[in-house]
């Protein structure tokens, strides 16, 4: 797995997401069953703010906050700029070192699934591409464990067999809207 094309892809996928969403959509509810879709657009703002950092050791200039989309398509840019741009081997979360890669990995199963929780509230759903669930699914049963669940997830629900690549990423995450129809 390289982290660079995952991360990259992750991104691709989530500002398509994005793409559609307007301002009179933000007061509408997310997978994520606490927030709103304004409140989900400013965790993902948070999110790529965080790994930009840790990308670049530095902070970006702020866009206006009454536009949420448009900052993550800003933080997005510049997140994929500071990944080219060749980031240090290590960050540090806290006091713990970090691989560079793992943060990408981690970060890209954060924006490729609130992609798709944006999608979903913005009444456009569309999966996750399969080949990228696919990749994203290892690293999420790696770095979510049981103390995660009922905080930053749900529990997981079960599958059927064979089912598609992204129904198990979003059901392994507690999405409950991850089945179609």
């Amino acid at each position: 797995m390289n982290a660079g094309e995952l991360l990259e892809r992750s991104l691709a996928y989530a500002l398509g997401s994005v793409a559609g969403v307007r301002a009179d959509s933000l007061a509408r509810g997310t997978p994520c069953a606490e927030w709103d879709l304004a409140e989900l657009l400013g965790h993902l703002d948070d999110s790529m703010d965080a790994l930009y950092e840790g990308l670049t050791g530095g902070r970006i200039g702020l866009v206006p906050r009454e536009d949420r989309a448009c900052r993550f398509r800003t933080r997005a840019c510049a997140v994929l700029g500071a990944w080219a741009a060749g980031p240090p081997g290590q960050v540090r979360v806290g006091e713990r070192p970090m691989d560079v890669r793992v943060l990408a990995a981690v970060g890209a199963v954060e924006i490729a699934v609130h992609g798709w929780d944006v999608a979903q509230a913005s009444g456009r759903p569309r999966p996750v591409p399969a080949a990228l669930a696919a990749e994203l699914l290892p690293v999420a049963r790696c770095v979510v464990v049981g103390e995660d669940r009922g905080v930053r997830f749900a529990a997981p629900l079960a599958v059927p067999e064979g089912a598609r690549p992204d129904i198990r990423l979003l059901a392994f995450l507690g999405r409950r809207d991850s089945f179609p129809g």
